[in-house]
């Protein structure tokens, strides 16, 4: 029984890590994202072209790895969850956010984005019937909450507003659709494989983002920055990060794996400054600490107890 319990111990942290590793390359999806689409003002490539060519150039690896692994097709039950992680994560994520960077700059999208470890919990509670015990969910609320506070602050300090204009709206919507393929891909991580799975959505989406992207192919000449901002989010946002990010939330719980989310706003503003030119002050670092604290603390209170009561034990020993 004590070997059963370290076992499942190991195996969630290796899920935390592994998540935290996800976390860290879809930092840089904004920064990254706000390279290649550039903004209203000096527009570089379409947030459809961003959208169809990222998945096409993951959807073009994926075919390479299934053919050397030799993957047999998706059964008819695992389809279902595959093409909603298509829908959110492929094309609903990427476009809704490819559009609000041409008009907010990335720490503003932090704001919003902050969300998603929220989203991704009520998500996996609903789709997957996963629970937590009331000191999760407070801990989870307080991590959301000393983001918002945050980025609040920080949106103050640059001067931008924190009204719930049209890019707010997209960025939500940005969230919903995340949160959704985030789960949905778990739920056919365990017999899928975490590898398996992305790749597989990315095949699937194929032959819708072969064509967008051959349609939406740009006509005015591109900044190079632009063009390999693309081929990060197609290799590293679209592909390797899911590889790391699913895994972890199958090992260790979407409810608790998702609350390393917490601590994407701080990597994406750390990546912003050498990308994007924004600077780092004592706040961020602050503000950076006490959410580590709620990231951890919640993904203890996560944990159901492991001490039989009473009454199971006896039912236990009378079944023996």
């Amino acid at each position: 029984m004590q070997n059963l319990s370290d076992e499942r111990i190991k195996r969630e942290n290796r899920g935390l890590w592994l998540g935290l590793l996800g976390v860290v390359i879809f930092a840089l999806t904004l920064p990254m994202t706000r390279l290649a689409t550039g903004t209203a003002d000096a527009p570089q490539l379409s947030p459809w072209f961003v959208t169809f060519a990222r998945a096409a150039l993951a959807g073009g690896l994926s075919v390479i790895y299934l053919i050397a692994v030799r993957a047999p097709w998706p059964q008819a039950t695992q389809r279902g969850p595959l093409l909603l992680s298509l829908a959110g994560n492929v094309i609903g994520y990427p476009l809704l956010l490819g559009w609000a960077l041409r008009h907010v700059t990335a720490s503003h999208a932090a704001v919003i984005t902050a969300l998603l470890p929220l989203g991704t919990a009520a998500a996996a509670a609903w789709l997957m019937h996963q629970r937590a015990r009331l000191g999760f969910w407070v801990f989870a609320g307080l991590g959301s909450a000393l983001v918002g506070v945050y980025s609040l602050l920080r949106a103050a300090q640059l001067g931008h507003g924190f009204g719930l204009s049209w890019a707010d709206t997209l960025l939500l919507g940005a969230v919903v659709a995340a949160s959704l393929g985030y789960v949905a891909g778990a739920k056919v991580t365990a017999s899928l494989g975490a590898e398996k799975v992305i790749s597989w959505v990315c095949v699937l989406a194929l032959p819708i983002t072969v064509p967008g992207a051959w349609l939406t192919w740009p006509e005015h000449a591109i900044a190079p920055a632009a063009w390999l901002a693309l081929l990060y989010v197609g290799v590293f946002s679209m592909w390797v990060g899911f590889f790391a990010w699913f895994r972890g939330l199958s090992l260790g719980g979407p409810l608790r794996v998702s609350q390393t989310q917490l601590l994407q706003p701080f990597i994406s503003i750390l990546a912003a400054i050498p990308l994007l030119g924004e600077s780092l002050d004592a706040m961020t670092l602050g503000f950076a600490l006490l959410v580590v604290f709620t990231v951890f603390a919640g993904r203890r209170m996560a944990q159901a107890p492991t001490t039989p009561t009473k009454n199971s034990q006896d039912l236990k020993e009378q079944k023996q």
